[in-house]
């Protein structure tokens, strides 16, 4: 192989594969708490949606897509995004291959090595490698029950212009059923760090792919509905509603930023078969009907996740979220989420540890930086039963981790 050849994003990248990581890939026996897949007694019946795609729309969807997406599927996602508060039209959305390539996009346009960004601490973990490969320095901001703590972040912003630092380029925050803290940013701290980035010019990114998967409380509005000024990009995915397979998601932003967006995007087009699949679904009465199931189903995962947590760990710490797919443990200060991680995953239950959620540590090899008493958990994919069993195989290995 030829060395010293790498670009500098690719220097330090690892030659070995992953470990083995979908449910596909576990024995029968593995639990999986680790990451967000889809129950799959929710994914919908899309068969006769993809005959017609197929049929009807055949000369359509065999096709070359044009690159900012089907006409009417994106005039459908702004007349959803318009009843829930923005103000937006067809013009205003890009179709992409998932929230991370509309994610990935708009790190395109807006960075350059060198430049900062905003992150929560902790944020989306799978977020940062992607950061990351831009040549970023992350500003990590706290972050509490109420999300991102906006007061942080103006004294952070203060201090790094008192020290001839330049604006970080862009602010990036879940602020729905968070990922993976599972808070939901309240409306005054919304509107606090709309105002904040409008004021100090700087781009807001709002990931929201749980937004519709909400169990309880009201709905709190998006920050895009909040944009009087164009600064907010806000990415979203049908993974976490519909189907993760689809692999579509989308981008609402400014015209002129679409219009940069689009030349951006060289894949020749979004597959124009799901584009379609999804459009005749989501107008379809059987979409209401299926959020309605998705939100019941995972309701009932949380709620069982949350009580055998509170009987089999009663030291661990937790908030309740109101919709998403998490639950973020707290441990005693003195337990090593990372120790407690590998012992369950011997035991058959494959947990996160927090570390890995932190970007300023996430380069290190033991995440000596991050805060290690934490782990997420995740309730979407698992069975009832399997949570209650994955839970009670934590509480088995916990005692010695925390001796």
């Amino acid at each position: 192989m030829i060395e010293n050849r790498f670009a500098r994003r690719a220097a330090a990248l690892s030659t070995a594969f992953p470990a083995p990581h979908f449910p596909s890939e576990l024995g029968a026996d593995v639990i999986p708490f680790d990451s967000g897949f889809a129950a799959p007694q929710l994914l919908p019946d899309l068969t006769g949606f993809a005959e017609a795609a197929l049929t009807v729309h055949r000369e359509e969807t065999l096709q070359y897509s044009a690159t900012q997406g089907q006409p009417e599927l994106r005039s459908w996602l702004a007349d959803l995004m318009n009843g829930d508060g923005c103000a937006i039209g067809p013009e205003n959305v890009l179709i992409v291959n998932g929230a991370k390539h509309g994610l990935e996009l708009i790190c395109r346009l807006l960075l350059d090595e060198g430049d900062s960004i905003v992150v929560t601490a902790p944020t989306y973990f799978t977020a940062i490698p992607i950061f990351r490969s831009f040549g970023v320095e992350f500003i990590e901001v706290a972050q509490d029950g109420e999300g991102l703590e906006v007061e942080a972040l103006a004294r952070a912003l203060e201090a790094r212009r008192t020290a001839g630092k330049p604006a970080p380029k862009l602010i990036y925050n879940v602020a729905d059923f968070h990922n993976p803290t599972g808070a939901t940013m309240s409306e005054a701290r919304r509107r606090a760090l709309v105002a904040l980035a409008q004021r100090e010019e700087i781009f807001v990114v709002e990931d929201t792919p749980y937004r519709r998967v909400r169990f309880e409380g009201g709905d709190v509005p998006s920050l895009k509905s909040l944009d009087e000024s164009g600064i907010v990009f806000h990415v979203g995915t049908f993974s976490k509603l519909i189907a993760p397979g689809l692999r579509i998601g989308w981008v609402a932003a400014e015209a002129e930023l679409i219009a940069r967006l689009i030349q951006l995007k060289s894949d020749g087009g979004s597959s124009p078969l799901m584009q379609r699949i999804i459009y005749e679904f989501g107008r379809s009465p059987a979409f209401a009907a299926h959020v309605a199931r998705v939100q019941e189903v995972y309701r009932e995962r949380r709620d069982r996740m949350i009580e055998a947590v509170r009987l089999c760990l009663p030291e661990a710490r937790l908030s309740v979220p109101e919709g998403g797919y998490y639950v973020w443990l707290t441990l005693p200060s003195h337990v090593d989420g990372d120790a407690f991680a590998a012992r369950a995953a011997a035991a058959g239950v494959n947990i996160i540890p927090g570390s890995k959620f932190f970007a300023s540590a996430a380069a290190h090899p033991r995440n000596d930086l991050a805060p290690r008493h934490h782990v997420r958990l995740s309730y979407s994919y698992a069975t009832p039963e399997q949570i209650d069993e994955g839970v009670r195989r934590l509480a088995a290995v916990y005692e010695p981790v925390a001796a």
